[in-house]
C-alpha cells in the first residue's frame, strides 16, 4: 500500500452546536460520512490556496453568456483567446436562443494568466455574465 492510499485517522473536538450544523450539512449534501465531507473540506482548501502560489500549473473553467449579435465581440474574443497566455484545453458552446450563447472554457495555465484571461473576456461589451470556477488536481 502507498502512501497515498494508507488511511490516518485522528480526532477534533468541536463546540456541540458546531457539529450539530456540521452533521446537518453532511445529510443535506448526502456525504456517506464525516470523514468524507471532511476530506472534501480540506481539498477544496488546499485548492484555494494554491491560487495564491503563482508556481504550478491550475485548472479553470471560465463560463460565459453573451450576446453573438453583439458588435465586434466575437473578433475580440477570439483575438484575446489565441493571444492568451494560458492552454485553452477545450470549449463547449451552446446556443442558448437567438441571441445568446453559453461557453465553457476549460483553461491551463498559472493562476494570473487564468485570472487575467478570465477579466479580459469577462469585460468585453456583450458579455451578460462570466464566472471563474478555480480549480487544480490535489496532490493529496
Amino acid at each position: 500500500m502507498n502512501k497515498e492510499d494508507r488511511i490516518i485517522r485522528f480526532s477534533i473536538s468541536l463546540p456541540e452546536q458546531l457539529l450539530s450544523e456540521l452533521d446537518k450539512m453532511i445529510y443535506a449534501r448526502n456525504y456517506a460520512s464525516r470523514s468524507e465531507f471532511t476530506r472534501d473540506l480540506i481539498r477544496e482548501k488546499i485548492v484555494k490556496d494554491s491560487w495564491s502560489h503563482d508556481n504550478e500549473e491550475l485548472i479553470g473553467v471560465l463560463t460565459i453568456i453573451y450576446d453573438h449579435h453583439q458588435g465586434e465581440l466575437m473578433s475580440r474574443k477570439m483575438n484575446i483567446e489565441h493571444d492568451a497566455n494560458v492552454n485553452i484545453i477545450c470549449t463547449n458552446h451552446i446556443h442558448v436562443d437567438h441571441h445568446n450563447c453559453l461557453e465553457n472554457m476549460v483553461l491551463k495555465g498559472f493562476a494570473n494568466d487564468i485570472e487575467k484571461f478570465s477579466d479580459s473576456i469577462a469585460g468585453l461589451k456583450g458579455v451578460k455574465f462570466s464566472k471563474l470556477v478555480r480549480a487544480a488536481v490535489p496532490k493529496h
